[in-house]
């Protein structure tokens, strides 16, 4: 039986190569196409793919968003993130999300293939800069009081992000900002960003190295 595939892609020239690639091996079938993840969502208990492609740069519900949703809904589902480059923080933050690996979009039909072979075997398709990334989220510390949304908020920060970036990110508003880090300030008994960041990264909390 051929594996599953949904290509979830806002440019429809790229999501009909994306297409056009998949079904030249024979072993894997395109049972769905969408150019927003709010309809892929929609319909996924429908389509039950083995692998959702999925830009990271969607209208809308963002590619980090969606691969987190569709990981709750479709625990055994692999989502691999199409990125037009590799951009560590985005990139990062949806493996964090659950994401099996990604595709670059000008990749060879050939590298597109073994990335999408490589994931159904239990591998990882990722760059050495990304893998160490992740091995470094795994080296932290895991006796922080901080929740784990307490302390994205802190490494974002830390990243030199606004209140108004983070919470776009996140998708809350700037005001559930504010009250993780008053939250963070009184656990951490600081009374600034500077002494926050400071006890969490000393205490490996948070991820220094970016």
């Amino acid at each position: 039986m051929s594996n599953r595939i949904t290509i979830i892609e806002d440019n429809k020239k790229i999501r009909e190569g994306f297409v056009a690639v998949v079904e030249s091996t024979g072993r894997y079938e395109v049972v769905s196409q969408y150019d927003n993840c709010e309809d892929a969502l929609n319909s996924l208990l429908d389509d039950i793919p083995d692998v959702v492609l999925m830009d990271i740069g969607l209208p809308g519900m963002s590619g980090v968003e969606g691969t987190a949703r569709i990981k709750k809904r479709l625990p055994a589902c692999i989502v691999l993130i199409i990125t037009v480059m590799e951009d560590s923080e985005k990139v990062f933050r949806s493996l964090c999300a659950g994401a099996g690996g990604y595709i670059i979009k000008n990749s060879n039909v050939e590298d597109i293939v073994r990335s999408i072979d490589e994931a159904l075997s239990g591998g990882a398709p990722m760059s050495l800069q990304i893998a160490k990334m992740v091995v470094q989220s795994f080296n932290q510390s895991n006796d922080s009081p901080l929740s784990s949304r307490e302390t994205e908020v802190l490494q974002s920060i830390a990243q030199g992000k606004s209140y108004t970036k983070i919470a776009t990110e996140l998708f809350v508003s700037k005001d559930t900002i504010r009250s993780h880090i008053k939250n963070i300030y009184q656990k951490l008994a600081v009374n600034n960003k500077a002494e926050a960041l400071k006890i969490a990264g000393d205490k490996k909390w948070i991820n220094k190295q970016w």
